[in-house]
């Protein structure tokens, strides 16, 4: 279906939170050139259209190496506080007004970056564009299945300390038919440490790799975790756990683990009662944004304002914050809501309609 362009125009200003994206999966391709550049660092292609070209990756494994490759050229702080201040530039055109950021430290640790220095050039840059553009940005540091245990407890050390900086929790990702057993203590330490959990389960691989990532990591919530339908099962533990999903829908489609967006399980999911959140994942490799995702789902299935504006809110309900910090978002969030709403769709009671008696003051 055609997007109505009232609905277009609501979902493109609408406040919006995004719980599952990568720093290093955030990178434009002309910044990719730019630090290729500086550092020395070889690329398949020596111009923007062809770095888009070879992000049209095959499958899983050429998706790793783009991944790994945008990774290798971030070197210096100075690195850092780039790419990090161009991934806020982007949220705040798209008014996000919070986000979650994955962020693999050991494979800069790896490649040979200070770890202190990294800390400090995030956080001295997430406290200058929070002043500067109105949008707030957290970490989440990952755990890399398929990498030696030494680096996931570097990891671990690297969140702990971050937490100064805007760490908020300890995540898990990789290769999903990896095992999660060896990361059982990164993951009760961070508990035990206030840190919060996620883990990245249920993409690639069937329910079992979700059944494990809740048994070994405790997770407060699951990055992807669509194969969550092929046991209904562990989709009734999910509802009535109220454990939310990070879907990506593009990324889904985009890494093969659904045919096309007609046939991805959302719907599926919400129907069963499991909540869940909209993301983006790695925006520029996938060709999308935040908010191209909610467009694509909105004329896919049929979303209306009050859908989006619901699915919008999920993601803020379900992120990391202080309770200080989330009345000041709510109350932020619903005076949008009511402006946009009547705005462009003439419903200024857009999300309380969304939400039903969940979204009533």
């Amino acid at each position: 279906m055609t997007l109505d362009p009232a609905l277009d125009a609501f979902i493109q200003e609408m406040p919006k939170a995004e719980l599952h994206v990568h720093l290093e999966g955030s990178i434009r391709p002309g910044t990719l050139l730019q630090l290729a550049r500086r550092h020395r660092v070889s690329l398949p292609a020596d111009t923007v259209e062809g770095l888009r070209e070879w992000f049209r990756f095959q499958d899983f494994e050429h998706f790793v190496e783009i991944y790994l490759t945008c990774s290798q050229i971030l070197r210096d702080p100075e690195d850092f506080q780039l790419v990090t201040r161009e991934f806020l530039a982007e949220q705040a055109a798209q008014n996000i007004r919070y986000s979650e950021v994955h962020f693999t430290i050991a494979t800069h640790l790896r490649n040979g970056s200070n770890g202190g220095e990294v800390a400090a050039a995030l956080g001295e840059t997430l406290v200058d564009e929070e002043r500067r553009l109105g949008v707030t940005a957290r970490w989440i540091p990952d755990i890399v299945r398929d990498v030696s245990w030494k680096w996931a407890d570097r990891t671990l050390e690297w969140a702990l300390d971050g937490r100064k900086v805007g760490v908020v929790a300890l995540g898990l990702s990789g290769f999903e038919a990896t095992s999660d057993e060896p990361f059982r203590e990164h993951f009760r330490v961070a508990r035990q440490e206030g840190l919060h959990r996620v883990a990245h389960a249920g993409e690639h691989e069937g329910p079992d790799s979700i059944r494990s990532a809740l048994e070994v990591c405790d997770p407060e919530r699951i990055g992807h975790g669509i194969r969550s339908v092929e046991d209904a099962e562990l989709l009734k533990q999910l509802a009535d756990r109220q454990l939310p999903l990070e879907i990506c829908p593009t990324s889904n489609v985009r890494l093969g683990a659904v045919p096309d967006l007609k046939r991805h399980p959302i719907e599926t999911i919400r129907a069963a009662g499991v909540p869940v959140t909209v993301n983006s994942d790695d925006p520029p490799l996938f060709e999308t944004t935040l908010t191209e995702e909610f467009r694509r789902l909105s004329e896919t299935f049929g979303y209306d304002g009050p859908e989006v504006a619901a699915l919008s809110w999920a993601a803020l309900q379900h992120a990391f914050v202080s309770e200080d910090e989330r009345h000041q978002l709510e109350a932020d969030f619903r005076r949008q809501f009511r402006q946009l709403g009547e705005k462009h769709l003439g419903d200024e009671a857009i999300l309380d309609r969304g939400l039903g008696e969940i979204g009533t003051e």
